[in-house]
């Protein structure tokens, strides 16, 4: 695979993972589909620049926002499931009320560390974009990468961050489609 594919990879994973949020039922299967498809292409673009930090970077972003997402999950389920045997819906209202508490903070705590991994991992996809953005003279990967860290850190903040990433997500597939179909160093 070439850089000329890899910016086809990538803006159809882009594509994907923008859409795979606004799509019912299959939006998830949509979503990891543009995911790995991204990630096949920055490491395409990785070795088209020859630079394997670009691609380690990536790599480490796309598993801490992995993480991120399964510690949300367990951490939810954990709290549902710890009521659910519990009996907490047959209790009487006062033991209800403080087995409520644990299971608001047990998911409290998920989503705070959740929140951690993903804005580590958020950094870690800066990092990746600022040096495709030097590599490529693109600087629309340096801003695609801020705007994903900011984001990150201002998700707690009722949800401001998601707006953010949306905007970054959007300028992702600007990004991909800017690729230029021959690295400078080289690349047949």
């Amino acid at each position: 695979m070439s850089l000329k594919e890899a910016k086809s990879y990538g803006s159809i994973g882009a594509i994907l993972s923008l859409l795979g949020g606004f799509v019912p039922r299959i939006g998830s299967l949509l979503m990891i589909t543009g995911l790995v498809m991204i990630l096949f292409a920055v490491k395409e673009i990785s070795t088209a620049f020859e630079r394997e930090d670009i691609f380690k970077s990536y790599l480490v972003a796309f598993i801490l926002r992995f993480g991120a997402f399964l510690v949300l999950m367990i951490a939810v389920l954990f709290g549902i499931g710890v009521a659910v045997l519990k009996g907490m819906p047959l209790r009487a209202m006062d033991e209800a009320f403080w087995a409520v508490r644990h299971v608001i903070g047990s998911i409290l705590v998920g989503a705070f560390l959740a929140w951690v991994l993903l804005v580590l991992g958020s950094y870690y996809l800066k990092k990746s974009y600022e040096a495709i953005a030097a590599e490529s003279g693109i600087d629309v990967f340096r801003t695609v990468g801020s705007l994903y860290f900011i984001g990150a850190i201002l998700i707690i903040a009722f949800g401001l961050g998601m707006l953010i990433i949306l905007v970054g997500k959007i300028l992702e597939v600007v990004a991909y489609l800017s690729l230029p179909e021959k690295s400078e160093t080289g690349e047949k």
